[in-house]
């Protein structure tokens, strides 16, 4: 073809599987497998993201250069054989569940990955944390940062942090498995009934109703917090080493309470476990943080691993650690990590030379996924008999304006799908933050989901400092702000509610994404990055003064956001959901045919 450089990296077999292919460096394409097959969280290897990034490029298999795979399996092996080995004769049957898929695979991913690419090139394997490291260095804005890489685990690392200067990576020091602060965090999503490696960001909402009870009993009991950020876990009290659970009975008494069931209430202990737990988190991250500017002396800071999709401890490291900016990776989890290892190959494996100018990022707003022309949804439109309306360009920002002031609730599809867990308005579900009644109408009757979650707002980047107290920008929702005075409501906070009844309080102008602790997880969108989207909160503004939305993403509970334009017609018709927006085309939902055959009225329907 030419003398190009395609990569491809790979992350799969955990959770997240994803792909991304970069051309001379440039990030072409990126997904999770998840969007494809609809199975939320899919780990298993990533042939239809894959197809999407070579598709996208206009390649085959025989023009890749290099493939790349997110972490060693070899390592990985080693760590989980010496761990059963150590806790033998227990975890007999979490072994024996986890060696036929290495035996028959993962010890030979060499081969597989060969096999079913016909690949016959090199094939490259970054250690997990360089991944990590390389998806958040290697996209962002600086020509040199300091990196800190918090997970649940990868071959042994559990956290690491480094410096990247230029094309240059360099890890310096790491935790080691069992001590894990990922891994930590998942045992209380465990505890307080929410699923593993799903649920954490539940657990992080969860927070703000409770109290801070547990903290003293958590440091004293389970973790050994030292001045600069590392620590050693109390492993009396976990089970995930050697068993299938997160958990055993020596944690449970010392909480006064078995798990939680998934599903029933949620009383205020368990709330004010999730609060103690995240304010044991934030400071863990925030010592990290600081030990990490002292020994590199950076100003600026990249983030990535699950736990850096910890949005409230990432917006205390950035107002209150020593760093002056921070570039988290927009995803920060393990489909990131395919990034990262195509990443790391160009520039640190093959010496490219990088340039960065310490402002603009290449992540191109992470719009990295599947775009679908007129022609895809003119066709969706016919196979399914559904009338729609037709806007030119122009038009359409006000027309949607208009029905976000008049209350409703608009699933949104525009350009490329979004790379990483978070909406940001190529696949969103969108309202009226003003609305006091907005949140519990859009869990309930659209999300299908627990009524405590807060929703996040999305604000005009050039209004942002009008509503929260934030000088930064956050384009990928991944910071959490205060909400400021002036915006709200001076009855509320004489308020004497407790727990979910918080919920109740009208907190301020924006209610519908201030969370009861006036914080919210904003995303400052921009005209440059989100062109269509940003003309349509521009139009809000003009109607109404106000340049917030809600912005959740454009999925129901147990499902994965959707992709193509059949996954947003069903999404759109098995909800409460009044209009869908694919493009410029607008399909009203009291003009579709069987508009109630698909209508959910049950929250059971959908269960995690």
């Amino acid at each position: 073809m030419n003398n190009s450089v395609y990569i491809l990296g790979i992350s799969a077999f955990y959770h997240d599987s994803a792909a991304c292919l970069v051309k001379d460096g440039e990030i072409i394409a990126a997904a999770q497998e998840e969007r494809f097959t609809r199975k939320k969280h899919d780990f298993n290897f990533p042939t239809h993201a894959i197809q999407y990034c070579l598709k996208e490029a206009g390649i085959t298999t025989k023009d890749l250069g290099y493939v790349g795979f997110y972490d060693k399996p070899f390592l990985k092996f080693e760590r989980i054989l010496l761990t059963y080995l150590t806790y033998a004769p227990l975890g007999l049957r979490s072994f024996l569940k986890a060696m036929p898929l290495w035996l028959k695979e993962k010890l030979y991913l060499k081969d597989f990955i060969s096999t079913e690419l016909g690949f016959k090139r090199e094939i490259i394997f970054t250690e997990h944390h360089e991944s990590h490291a390389a998806s958040a260095f290697y996209p962002s804005p600086f020509r040199e940062a300091a990196i800190l890489t918090m997970d649940g685990v990868g071959e042994w690392a559990t956290s690491s942090y480094g410096v990247g200067e230029g094309n240059k990576l360099d890890l310096l020091a790491e935790i080691k498995f069992p001590h894990s602060l990922g891994l930590l965090y998942s045992a209380f999503t465990y505890y307080t009934g929410f699923r593993v490696n799903s649920g954490e960001y539940k657990l992080m909402g969860l927070a703000p109703y409770g109290e801070p009870k547990y903290t003293d009993l958590i440091k004293r009991e389970l973790i050994d917090i030292k001045a600069d950020g590392s620590f050693k876990l109390n492993m009396k009290y976990f089970n995930y080493c050697a068993g299938l659970t997160m958990t055993n009975g020596r944690f449970h008494k010392l909480f006064g309470a078995p798990p939680r069931k998934p599903e029933s209430p949620l009383t205020q202990n368990y709330m004010d476990v999730a609060r103690s737990i995240q304010e044991v988190t934030e400071e863990v991250m925030l010592k990290m943080a600081d030990h990490v500017h002292a020994v590199t002396g950076k100003e600026n800071l990249c983030l990535a691993g699950g736990v850096a999709l910890n949005c409230v401890g990432n917006g205390r490291i950035l107002r209150e650690s020593k760093f002056k900016k921070v570039w988290i990776q927009p995803a920060a989890g393990d489909a990131g990590g395919a990034l990262g290892a195509a990443l790391f190959i160009w520039y640190r494996y093959l010496d490219n030379a990088r340039r960065a100018d310490d402002v603009r990022d290449a992540q191109k707003g992470s719009y990295l996924g599947p775009d679908y022309p007129d022609e895809a949804i003119e066709q969706l439109a016919r196979e399914r008999k559904a009338p729609f309306e037709k806007l030119s360009a122009a038009e359409l920002p006000r027309r949607v304006a208009q029905l976000i002031r008049d209350q409703k609730v608009i699933g949104l599809f525009q350009g490329r799908m979004e790379f990483g867990p978070r909406a940001l308005g190529a696949r969103s579900i969108i309202g009226d933050a003003r609305s006091s009644e907005m949140q519990s109408v859009m869990n309930l009757k659209t999300k299908f989901r627990e009524s405590f979650r807060p929703f996040a707002p999305s604000v005009l980047e050039e209004k942002a400092k009008e509503y929260f107290d934030f000088a930064a920008e956050s384009p990928y929702m991944l910071l959490v702000a205060q909400v400021c005075e002036n915006q709200i409501d001076p009855e509320s906070r004489k308020s004497a509610a407790a727990g979910i009844e918080r919920l109740k309080i009208k907190r301020s102008t924006i209610p519908a994404v201030t969370h009861v602790d006036y914080s919210a997880r904003l995303q400052t969108v921009a005209q440059k990055t989100s062109p269509v989207f940003h003309d349509i909160m521009r139009s809000f503004y003009d109607l109404t003064g106000c340049p917030v939305v809600i912005n959740t993403s454009f999925n129901i509970r147990g499902e994965p956001i959707v992709c193509t334009p059949e996954d947003a017609y069903r999404c759109f018709m098995c909800t409460n959901m009044d209009y869908l927006v694919m493009g410029r085309y607008i399909f009203a939902k009291e003009k579709q045919p069987d508009k109630d055959k698909y209508k959910r009225d049950d929250i059971s329907v959908e269960l995690d």
